[in-house]
């Protein structure tokens, strides 16, 4: 592939644009295009929301009968099969477009490199990689659910500088500070769920809804509660829609609880807890991209145990709690130093006053 300055300048336009839809998309991915003529952008695009016009659909309305000739930048394959919508291919055959750059190939089944070979057999000239990292990391979510059948897994925890997470009490209002919170917020917006323990409903009687963030949708919430446990009218029932997953529903308790609006999953585990694997799966067959997870130790552990966490978010703030307060995750010592939990360090930066490292498997 043969790319130019230009070529990259232009792509960095696409991945901004496909940016906005970083709240809105879900199931569907975020996507940016630009199309260019004679060193000119003519149209510019993203995909919105799940129902509208796609990326390219939107830049070739706003090209309008200026497109023909023109190169189309977009970070994700064009889109061969009738969805929702008509194929984005055919619509950039039609136009007579003479050069088609994008990031990606669609991992979607339907797709997966149909697009790009439609569009080059109409003889328009196609290349594609071009900013592949930038692009996949866009999508992420989108990715894992086509490819593993699971949504990308993101923990957040916020903890003093040696890992607790609240003192022996309970008692953690707050061990970071607002500015580390906002973010936190802006992590709830993108993502499809937010995944809590029951634990951490009985405890803190959380909403672990977006606040403070411009957003057009709230994340479902699911509960992680084996003999629902989970009050009628906690607060985490009000707002978006709510899913329990459990291992044995006890009838009236199910009954009171699907009365409250929410909805009773039973996924038992060989372990006689909830099986997690089966979770992530149920989760993506229901569309859900990425799931934030928001508990304790004991949920939080289970997860890194079983190797179901993408991306773990850590907040750390400039404190020391000590050694008896509660720790970040409950897990089992490794019978050695080659059998311990390893994380490459993805991201660093300040937040505030108080540090957010991003790991990455």
């Amino acid at each position: 592939m043969s790319v130019s300055a230009q070529d990259h300048a232009y792509m960095a336009r696409a991945l901004q644009l496909a940016a906005r839809g970083l709240a809105t998309t879900t199931p569907n991915p975020r996507v940016g295009c630009v199309i260019v003529k004679d060193g000119k952008i003519i149209g510019e695009g993203w995909h919105e929301k799940a129902g509208s016009p796609h990326a390219e659909i939107n830049a070739l309305m706003q090209a309008g009968m200026v497109a023909q000739g023109a190169t189309v930048y977009v970070t994700l394959e064009p889109c061969s099969h009738h969805g929702r919508t008509p194929p984005c291919a055919d619509a950039l055959i039609r136009a007579g477009v003479a050069r088609v750059v994008a990031a990606m190939q669609d991992p979607n089944p339907s797709v997966a490199g149909e697009g790009l070979a439609r569009i080059r057999t109409a003889g328009i000239q196609v290349e594609h990689g071009l900013m592949s990292a930038e692009a996949h990391e866009l999508n992420a979510g989108f990715i894992k659910r086509m490819v593993y059948g699971h949504p990308y897994v993101r923990i957040k925890t916020a903890s003093s500088l040696d890992g607790k997470t609240a003192l022996s009490s309970g008692e953690s209002k707050w061990i970071t500070g607002d500015t580390a919170r906002a973010d936190v917020h802006r992590l709830r917006a993108r993502s499809c769920a937010i995944l809590t323990g029951i634990g951490t409903v009985l405890a803190d009687n959380p909403s672990l809804n977006v606040r403070n963030v411009e957003t057009v949708r709230q994340p479902i919430k699911v509960i992680l509660d084996s003999t629902l446990q989970t009050p009628p009218n906690a607060t985490i029932l009000q707002g978006a829609k709510t899913i329990i997953a459990c291992v044995a529903p006890d009838t009236a308790k199910a009954a009171a609880l699907e009365a409250a609006g929410t909805e009773i999953l039973c996924l038992p585990g060989a372990d006689g807890k909830v099986n997690l694997h089966a979770l992530l799966s149920r989760l993506a067959q229901k569309g859900i991209n990425e799931v934030m997870t928001e508990a304790g130790p004991s949920l939080n552990g289970a997860l890194m145990t079983a190797g179901l966490v993408d991306e773990w978010v850590q907040y750390l703030a400039p404190c020391l709690l000590g050694s008896t307060a509660r720790p970040l995750f409950e897990l089992a010592e490794p019978i050695g130093m080659a059998q311990r939990l390893n994380w490459k360090l993805a991201d660093q930066r300040m937040v505030g006053n108080d540090l957010r490292l991003t790991w990455r498997k």
